[in-house]
């Protein structure tokens, strides 16, 4: 079957835009992109740092709320019935709860076809990277780089930090082309270990 969503799943500052942006330029159909940063952009200000909402440590931690999760899961919906209708569209999160939040992305997207992609890439760097844009708590990228692949299942992974954002695009893009993929399976099963605090992207 022909792959409908991308996955990239990956911590923060890894690289998962720059791939993004360089996917939509190589593959050849149209290509939506929906990250978890813009999700958490829509959301209303009053659930910044609020115990409903997101919140942010010092130390790069972060927690989320009950209101937070519901319009998170609504998020995920919406975006498997755009997939659905016929939209082909990447994807880009960071399991924080690793295995239980791909099974969460599992459930939203049963009966499509899924690639699902790690973003892998050395702490140090995306620590520097994380100082050089200056938009994220210090040490968040340090506390997820490795954290969100642990228990995760991958079609393929790319390694930022070794390669650049166009070839890690052009490498998912040549997967596409070869290897058919089969619809993520109804999540019938859920894994036992919950994932309470999936911010899955921030």
């Amino acid at each position: 079957m022909t792959v409908q969503v991308i996955v990239l799943n990956g911590g923060s500052s890894s690289g998962k835009s720059g791939i993004v942006r360089c996917l939509q330029a190589v593959l050849p159909d149209s290509w939506l992109a929906l990250g978890v940063d813009s999700f958490v952009d829509a959301l209303p200000a009053r659930m910044r740092g609020s115990d409903a909402g997101i919140a942010f440590a010092a130390d790069g931690g972060v927690s989320v709320g009950q209101e937070f999760r519901a319009l998170d899961a609504a998020w995920a919906q919406g975006v498997a019935a755009m997939a659905r209708a016929g939209a082909r569209i990447v994807v880009d999160d960071v399991f924080l709860g690793g295995a239980a939040s791909q099974q969460r992305w599992r459930e939203a997207l049963h009966g499509l076809p899924v690639l699902w992609v790690g973003v892998r890439c050395e702490e140090a760097v995306a620590a520097a990277r994380e100082t050089a844009r200056g938009d994220r708590t210090p040490g968040m990228a340090a506390a997820q780089a490795h954290a969100v692949h642990e228990g995760v299942v991958y079609d393929l992974e790319v390694d930022t930090a070794r390669t650049e954002a166009l070839a890690c695009a052009r490498t998912i893009a040549a997967h596409l082309g070869r290897s058919p993929v089969r619809p993520a399976p109804p999540g019938t099963e859920r894994r036992q270990n919950e994932d309470p605090d999936r911010p899955s992207g921030r």
